[in-house]
């Protein structure tokens, strides 16, 4: 099981803007620090944690940050029109489109997903694999 993912970043400030405008509408709620941005689902008391949490970080070698070729963070979102919102939301609050919302045919005929850039040039999936709404084929 992932624990955690922890993407780097030179400007928390622009990163906050970023995350926070898909994030907190994913039920991911925020705590800022020092150290950066930390983003974790609510538990209820008496809960284990519901993971993944989601970390953006200056770089610990004061390095700066660089996006991973191949790598990629996907977010499930609660449907189709959700994942679409928040696609437009993020490339507002200063994302890059990487792939607007829609099918893809290398996926199953229910995956439904758009792509972005952060601000730092990581790449973010938001997708839907909704059953009961219609497919790429129908």
């Amino acid at each position: 099981m992932i624990a955690y993912v922890t993407v780097g970043a030179d400007d928390i400030a622009r990163a906050k803007r970023f995350y926070s405008a898909f994030l907190s509408a994913l039920g991911y709620e925020l705590e800022e620090g020092p150290e950066g941005l930390s983003y974790a689902l609510p538990v209820p008391p008496g809960q284990p944690a519901i993971l993944p949490d989601f970390y953006v970080k200056p770089t610990f070698d004061g390095r700066p940050a660089s996006a991973g070729n191949g790598s990629m963070v996907a977010f499930e979102a609660r449907n189709q029109k959700q994942v679409r919102d928040l696609h437009a939301a993020a490339l507002v609050a200063g994302g890059s489109d990487e792939g607007q919302p829609g099918f893809r045919d290398s996926y199953g005929p229910q995956f439904f997903v758009g792509y972005l850039r952060d601000p730092q040039g990581n790449k973010i999936a938001l997708f839907s694999n909704d059953p009961s709404e219609p497919g790429r084929d129908e």
